[in-house]
């Protein structure tokens, strides 16, 4: 299991990724699964990748194979004129290993699904930010929704969803995705450091900060720390329950009688 997302903000875009990767519970290996393509001033483009880690890995490799091998006719991350066209040829590039290394996979009933989040800027166009299937097909950010996460989503999406809007900064945009990383790891131990964390100022045609993440960094152990006792004075804040009438109209005498109420109820 993994865990990456990227925000796609007014002011730039915003990548982590986790490095974690599990053959069982005594298997565990680091893998970057954060890749970037970037050609100063003209185009800057970033992969995370989530999924059967042969796929993904395979699909990144043929796609810089082709790169490289440019023969001035067939389409590269380096000629595509826009992220939609790039979101398209990742897409194609999935598909074409799935097709290859798929069959003899599901002989071995291997899961040989694998995801991907692009983002990035090419010269003409705003900042653009798309979610790839396993399938090859992809669906794009809008303001509505400014992010995506592959992998294990559901811990750290809260604190996205309380916190981020297109407006957000991308020093506040790194903070909040730090704390979502931190949530997924706290309940999660398929998801771990080192985190690989990026932002892209828009327009610059460059990568920004470029951070990776590992055990004992000062400002990640402050940052869990700091969350930790903020939510639990917030927790500690919060009123009582009422005290003196029951959600169904009767008096309470105390707390506990509230609780005997509910478990001695008859259903229905």
């Amino acid at each position: 299991m993994t865990y990456c997302a990227a925000l796609n903000l007014d002011a730039g875009l915003v990548f982590g990724s986790d490095s974690r990767t599990h053959a069982g519970v005594d298997d565990v290996s680091s893998f970057c699964k954060m890749r970037v393509f970037e050609r100063v001033g003209d185009r800057v483009l970033v992969m995370l990748s989530s999924g059967n880690l042969g796929v993904t890995q395979a699909t990144l490799s043929l796609l810089e194979k082709k790169s490289k091998a440019f023969d001035g006719r067939s389409e590269t991350l380096w000629t595509v004129p826009s992220l939609f066209d790039a979101a398209r040829l990742l897409g194609e590039t999935l598909r074409e290993v799935q097709l290859r290394d798929g069959p003899y996979l599901a002989q071995d009933n291997v899961d040989f699904g694998a995801s991907f989040i692009l983002g990035g800027q090419i010269l003409g166009e705003p900042p653009r930010l798309f979610n790839i299937y396993s399938q090859g097909n992809f669906i794009e950010s809008f303001p509505e929704t400014p992010y995506f996460q592959i992998g294990e989503t559901k811990y750290g999406k809260p604190i996205i969803d309380r916190v981020i809007t297109p407006s957000t900064s991308l020093e506040e945009g790194a903070k909040c995705l730090l704390v979502s990383f931190d949530s997924t790891m706290r309940s999660n131990i398929s998801v771990g450091l080192p985190i690989d964390l990026l932002c892209y100022e828009r327009d610059s045609f460059q990568t920004g900060l470029k951070w990776h993440i590992r055990e004992n960094d000062p400002y990640f152990e402050a940052l869990r720390r700091y969350w930790s006792e903020g939510l639990r004075k917030v927790f500690a804040g919060l009123s009582d329950l009422p005290q003196s009438r029951s959600p169904w109209g009767g008096e309470l005498v105390d707390g506990r009688s509230f609780l005997s109420d509910v478990i001695h109820r008859p259903s229905g």
